[in-house]
């Protein structure tokens, strides 16, 4: 390996726009020199910025890194220069796996085994998604435990498995089980919530809230608004045939706004700044969206 490291090393010193960069970056990244590898491919990335291979590689070294969020980032990107790309759809059914979202883990991986019938390591992390998915308490819960998380991850994506484990205190079970009062439903998450409103039954505020640019309190006019949404939402979806809606995002001028639910009987509206991309938003939304469903429940 350290003789192809080098080898791949001249040819690129020697050619600075060869694709050379995705092989080397892949090999320091399997070698454990994240750092350098991290190098590598934000420099082919930065010359080759609509490979879809670029993004997926430097996906897998973020995620190696365990910065999830930028690392959603990069295979969304690669997914919309190559709507089949088979690293990207592994990666994100990964990612979503690890913030309790089954829907869409299962979803990425039925478009990655459609893509390629024949992988093994798909039917397997599919088989244990669906389980994870089947009827029961975990299921309710959508709660994920480390050893699921582990081993979907050697399953659907090899490449991101090395950081399978959540770091302490950060995963979306540990947000879940420290205890929200009612008064602050997403108080031990990262910003707490601010930004954030859940809306239960009859479109009632039930925790968080929003504010205007002036500062002033929105949140029971847009929690009204959002019922209407839903019900949009869920007609426009049955007319198109694409099944049950599990999020809508809205680019503004002042900031992006995510819709998802966290369960049949309540929803969920995040609001950050324009500055954020949609696709780190959704995530963000997915955790609080976990939370949400764990405190809704321990009410009933």
């Amino acid at each position: 390996m350290a003789d192809d490291i080098r080898s791949l090393s001249t040819r690129l010193a020697q050619d600075p726009h060869s694709l050379a960069f995705l092989e080397l970056g892949e090999l320091l990244r399997r070698k454990g020199q994240l750092d350098a590898a991290h190098r590598v491919a934000l420099a082919g990335l930065g010359r080759h910025p609509h490979n879809a291979n670029a993004h997926d590689l430097y996906a897998r070294i973020l995620a190696d890194k365990r910065d999830y969020e930028r690392a959603f980032d990069e295979w969304d990107m690669a997914l919309r220069i190559a709507p089949k790309h088979l690293g990207a759809l592994k990666g994100l059914a990964f990612l979503y796996f690890k913030v309790g979202d089954i829907a869409q883990a299962e979803a990425h991986l039925a478009a990655a085994q459609r893509a390629v019938p024949d992988d093994p390591g798909i039917a397997q992390a599919l088989a244990l998604v669906r389980g994870a998915g089947a009827p029961g308490p975990a299921a309710r819960t959508t709660a994920v435990t480390a050893e699921d998380e582990d081993r979907a991850g050697r399953a659907a994506a090899p490449a991101a498995a090395a950081p399978a484990h959540p770091e302490s205190g950060t995963g979306p079970a540990d947000v879940a089980d420290q205890g929200l009062e009612e008064a602050a439903v997403f108080a031990a998450l990262d910003g707490g919530q601010e930004g954030l409103l859940l809306v239960g039954e009859a479109g009632l505020v039930v925790g968080g809230g929003l504010r205007d640019s002036a500062g002033s309190d929105v949140g029971e006019a847009v929690a009204a608004y959002l019922t209407g949404v839903s019900q949009e939402a869920a007609r426009t979806t049955k007319l198109l045939g694409l099944g049950e809606w599990t999020g809508l995002s809205v680019e503004g001028r002042g900031a992006h706004v995510h819709v998802c639910r966290p369960r049949s009987d309540a929803l969920l509206a995040i609001v950050r700044d324009r500055a954020m991309p949609l696709g780190r938003l959704a995530v963000i939304a997915q955790r609080a969206a976990h939370a949400a469903r764990r405190w809704l429940e321990r009410q009933a």
